[in-house]
């Protein structure tokens, strides 16, 4: 039977702060088990939070960046569960008065774009980290609670897509909306982004939605898409044999492929929620509010765009250049050096980000400031130096830091493009290919491209090829005569 298919993501982010929400502990990541605490994060009896303002400055950015309405007075809940990696027993988070609600953001589909509801942004405190212990017959595990009240960010979209791809859509563009602002590093494989799926299916033209299964455990965008993936067949087959899927939640397990029962989903009165007693209520005054609207960026997607309406990109090298704010500022740099959007994206898609991938870096790394390779790719393409020796230059540059025009002088490698240099050259690559001569006389023109290589050949890459195609073609059309 045909089903619909119709889910939603819950996304956690870590906030990039550098302290932890309610104390001065260090956000580092990757420090010795349990050196980053203090009696508040390890929930101590009678210790008392204090609001990390910079956090809360960042959820509100990021909840502007969504679209969201920010409440301009809001406060925090006690969640009741027991988690052993949650000392206190509780989290303190939102539930009665998010912070933002009500939002969207668009992402691209199939040409065009799609708009995802945001139900709601939220900040909340992040649970420690249980270690299991990794040998046989291991009856305990350990536990590290240096993540314990790192700020962080909830988003949870509405059940708006339609498909895998749509959800993937959604995790990449979520996840540059948070870079450009500033909000996340997004490191997944450090656990600062995180998701959690939730699937129904359900017969089409049917309007009430089917059992909602929720996944949890997912530590890449790779395995959301392989366990939505999983859950559309397993809920499918169950539901042709008649059975009835159950609200619950299911963890992915990514070795075996497949998704495992973990419990009956939880409701709201499950948690126990209330106003968390120790914390105030905040207020956001309109003043604060359009300074933090005011530091919202161009967002990825708006970016991508202007890139293909007003710099005649592709869609794909638009994409690929905005996928970093970083990338995409340093392209707008190099073309106000020179203003050539198709040429610059080139040289930045194939060269420089080789040379990164190459180096291990990324563009705020990279040594060339954008005016200096502007002013590179300009030579090339004025031709006075060849592309291949444009990529030795910038090899160069890359090395010491000097100038284009003062190593193209310092290493001799203008192009060579006068008639009468180039004329003893044409002459000895001819009487050097007399297969290619031979082929070209015969009627094979292509033939010509073997003695222009051997033109590039004699001159190590230094002569016009254009104005050597020109040459060479005068001169055998005249042999031929």
């Amino acid at each position: 039977m045909e089903y619909e298919i119709v889910i939603g993501l819950e996304t956690h982010a870590e906030l990039l702060t550098d302290s932890k929400l309610w104390c001065g502990c260090s956000t580092r990541f990757g420090e010795p088990a349990n050196t980053q605490t203090c009696p508040i994060c390890l929930g101590m009896p009678g210790v008392l939070p204090v609001m990390n303002k910079k956090a809360f400055e960042l959820a509100v950015r990021a909840a502007i960046a969504m679209k969201c309405h920010i409440n301009k007075s809001t406060f925090f809940d006690r969640k009741h569960y027991f988690y052993p990696d949650l000392p206190k027993n509780y989290q303190v988070s939102q539930n009665d008065c998010n912070l933002g609600v009500e939002g969207h953001i668009s992402i691209p589909v199939d040409g065009g774009t799609k708009k995802i509801r945001i139900w709601n942004v939220h900040l909340e405190e992040d649970a420690g980290k249980n270690m299991h212990v990794d040998y046989p017959g291991a009856t305990y595990s350990l536990l590290d609670l240096n993540r314990s009240s790192m700020p962080l960010l909830e988003i949870v979209s509405a059940p708006d897509m339609r498909s895998v791809e749509e959800a993937e859509s959604f995790m990449q563009t979520l996840r540059r909306i948070l870079l450009y602002s500033e909000v996340s590093d997004c490191r997944m494989q450090e656990g600062s982004l995180r998701f959690e799926a939730s699937i129904s299916l359900n017969r089409a033209g049917e309007n009430e939605l089917g059992g909602r299964v929720e996944i949890k455990n997912l530590n890449s965008m790779k395995a959301v898409s392989a366990c939505l993936r999983y859950e559309i067949q397993r809920q499918a087959q169950m539901l042709d044999r008649g059975d009835r899927i159950e609200r619950e939640t299911r963890l992915w397990d990514e070795t075996a492929e497949c998704s495992r029962r973990m419990r009956s989903k939880e409701e709201a009165h499950d948690y126990r929620y209330f106003p968390e007693p120790d914390l105030i209520r905040y207020e956001i005054d309109e003043q604060w509010l359009k300074r933090l609207e005011g530091q919202v960026p161009e967002l990825p997607l708006r970016r991508r765009e202007r890139f293909v309406t007003g710099f005649g990109l592709s869609d794909y090298d638009a994409s690929v250049l905005t996928d970093q704010r970083e990338l995409a500022d340093y392209y707008e740099n190099v073309l106000a050096a020179y203003d050539s959007p198709k040429s610059v994206a080139n040289w930045i898609m194939n060269d420089i980000m080789a040379a990164l991938n190459e180096r291990k870096i990324d563009i705020t790394g990279f040594s060339v400031a954008p005016a200096a390779l502007g002013e590179l790719i300009e030579m090339t393409d004025n031709g006075r130096i060849t592309a291949r020796a444009a990529r030795d230059v910038l090899a160069e540059m890359i090395k010491t830091g000097k100038a284009p025009d003062a190593l193209v002088q310092e290493m001799g490698v203008e192009a060579i493009s006068d008639s009468e240099d180039l004329a003893p050259i044409i002459r000895q690559a001819i009487s050097e290919a007399p297969e290619a001569v031979e082929d070209y006389r015969g009627g094979k023109k292509q033939a010509i491209g073997a003695i222009v290589g051997q033109v590039m050949r004699l001159t190590r890459g230094q002569a016009d090829a254009k104005k050597a195609r020109e040459l060479l073609q005068k001169e055998l059309d005249e042999m031929s005569d």
